[in-house]
């Protein structure tokens, strides 16, 4: 434990969230909303996407916002969930539906959760090292990662259900620690197994993926838990989570979801296999191993701060090993004079020379490689930290962390293989590992401030060069033009639909008709595959949202018209355009 005054921490810790808060909040509501995030908006509301539970409404000619916003069953709710989101995440649209009672629909609002979550995870992470690593210096550090960590940062600009899941892991995971830590004693209370149950179940129905942490956590207690007493308790705590959670899947839209998740691997296996480059999903490839490798390569780097960026560098194989052999060299000289106090001369230079000397010889980004050649060295720091600084309390934790770091990847890699593409090997369906990383990545930073300065300085210019790129990474984020992470190249507008909604009520008075555009898009929900009618409804859905929901006015939807939202004055027949949505420029 550390001996800094508990006030001091106490004062870091929070200058660290009101950090990790700041920039999670800054331009939180400037852009408008993303498919994924009208979806949010309407399964929230209990509407499905495309109007299933609405023919009564654009069934007819014509519709009103009172007719739109007619009470919704519990039903609808479901039916939304199944079509909107593959009966994946009910446990975060109840908590969604709430706050949007609350708090209204606007952006800033819809994605405040995420905010909130996101710093809230920054917080979890101080106090799980604090608890379980005694060290108030490491997780003052870890936090510190947590809070500039990009992924963090633009996952908490979603309203989707990401920012809850993290949060939810990381809680779930100190109390399995807890749990483990009391059963020698054999007094573990009944409320620790009751509460990392329900955080178990919470978990599972905020993103069906966060079952890879759980594996994580039996496979750990394979490993170290000795205790018959609490595999009992642990097993009657998981048993009494799958039944409740059997419900949801069983009764609700969750009995749907294995069906569609079938449906879509065997849809986009098709596209791997006749058009792997051209559809409008992106680049979706057959799963071989090399396509694979080459998705994954990425997601393994970006997990790591200090290697954020490089996995586009790793695709160049030459510079790539001239990089790792200098790093390696670096890392050799650092083990074999470690203890040294006066190293031969030669031992001074010997770092900063090999990691500079492949500057004028790589061929392109010579900085980024700069930046790879120096991570094998950090990574040995890492792993001089956890052989000297950790006992043997800690080190079974350190297991754990590893588990936690690479399992969530690798079962994404696994499933990719067995569904035969690689659309599903993605950042956020892992990202459950990022706070572990970061203890990890502040074991290396903790150990960095122990290394003789002949040693630490390089490695220090190198991570400052790091440093930059990161700095330039947010500044793209918050740009909206950083596609790894906001999935845009160009910035988006604020939400069209918003402004659209207030001039419409500035401008509209009894006789006039809003005219809502036919997106042509087809939604791949359940089993159908097309929309619920013969023109799209989905434009008209979100623009009703932020619509008053008692008003009376005359809506309908042109078959013909793509692009605009209209208004057509009653008395002079005058068209009024309310916003052009210009194809897919302004449709996200």
């Amino acid at each position: 434990m550390s001996t800094r005054s508990p006030r001091i921490t106490l004062l870091l810790l929070g200058a660290i969230v009101l950090l990790a808060f700041g920039l999670r909040l800054y331009r939180a509501g400037t852009y408008g909303v993303f498919f994924d995030e009208k979806a949010t908006l309407l399964v929230s509301q209990g509407v499905c996407v495309e109007g299933y539970n609405q023919k009564d409404v654009f069934g007819k000619p014509t519709f009103t916002p009172a007719d739109y916003w007619r009470p919704k069953t519990t039903t609808d709710y479901i039916e939304a969930i199944i079509r909107g989101d593959i009966g994946n995440s009910p446990a975060y649209y109840v908590l969604l539906h709430g706050w949007l009672n609350v708090f209204g629909l606007g952006d800033w609002s819809l994605r405040m959760p995420s905010v909130l979550f996101s710093t809230l995870t920054v917080l979890m992470l101080f106090l799980f090292v604090r608890r379980h690593f005694r060290s108030d210096t490491l997780a003052l550090v870890s936090a510190t990662v947590a809070a500039v960590e990009p992924f963090f940062v633009s996952y908490s600009h979603m309203a989707r259900n990401y920012s809850m899941t993290f949060f939810l892991t990381l809680l779930a995971t100190h109390l399995f620690l807890l749990i483990l830590e009391k059963a020698p004693d054999r007094r573990s209370p009944i409320g620790l197994y009751l509460a990392y149950g329900l955080v178990f179940i919470t978990s599972v129905l905020s993103h069906y993926l966060t079952v890879t942490v759980f594996l994580c956590h039996g496979l750990y207690a394979l490993l170290y838990l000795r205790n018959l007493r609490s595999w009992v308790a642990l097993g009657l705590a998981g048993a009494s989570g799958l039944g409740l959670l059997s419900l949801w899947f069983l009764y609700g839209g969750g009995k749907y979801t294995f069906f569609t998740l079938n449906a879509q691997a065997e849809f986009y296996r098709n596209i791997a296999l006749t058009n792997p480059l051209g559809s409008e999903f992106g680049t979706v490839l057959p799963a071989t191993l090399p396509n694979i490798a080459k998705r994954a390569a990425p997601i393994f780097t970006d997990l790591f701060i200090i290697t954020n960026g490089l996995g586009s560098a790793l695709i160049g194989l030459r510079n790539s090993a001239l990089a790792l052999a200098l790093g390696g060299a670096s890392a050799l000289v650092m083990h074999r004079y470690w203890s040294v106090a006066k190293p031969p001369v030669w031992v001074y230079g010997a770092v900063p020379v090999l990691l500079l000397v492949g500057l004028p010889i790589y061929t392109v980004v010579p900085f980024r490689f700069l930046v790879l050649s120096a991570a094998l060295p950090f990574f040995y720091l890492i792993a001089r930290y956890i052989r000297d600084r950790t006992d043997s309390q800690t080190k079974p934790l350190v297991v754990g962390l590893l588990l936690l770091a690479f399992i969530p990847t690798l079962f994404l890699l696994f499933m990719s293989w067995r569904s035969g593409h690689t659309f599903g090997i993605t950042q956020r369906y892992s990202g459950f590992s990022f706070p572990y990383v970061c203890i990890l990545i502040a074991m290396g930073l903790r150990q960095l401030t122990t290394l003789r300065w002949w040693f630490s300085m390089p490695l220090v210019l190198v991570l400052l060069v790091q440093s930059a790129f990161i700095v330039q990474l947010l500044g793209k984020i918050y740009d909206d033009i950083e596609p790894k992470y906001t999935y845009f190249d160009r910035a988006r507008i604020p939400n069209p639909y918003l402004s659209s909604a207030k001039a419409l009520i500035d401008q509209y008075t009894p006789g006039d008709t809003i005219v809502y555009p036919n997106r042509q898009r087809e939604i791949y929900v359940e089993e159908v595959e097309t929309n619920t009618f013969p023109a799209s409804v989905f434009d008209a859905q979100i623009a009703n949202l932020y619509l008053p929901k008692e008003a009376r006015y005359i809506q309908r939807i042109n078959p013909a018209e793509r692009d605009r939202i209209i208004l057509i004055k009653g008395k002079t027949g005058e068209k009024i355009t309310i916003f052009d949505f210009q194809g897919t420029k302004y449709r996200y």
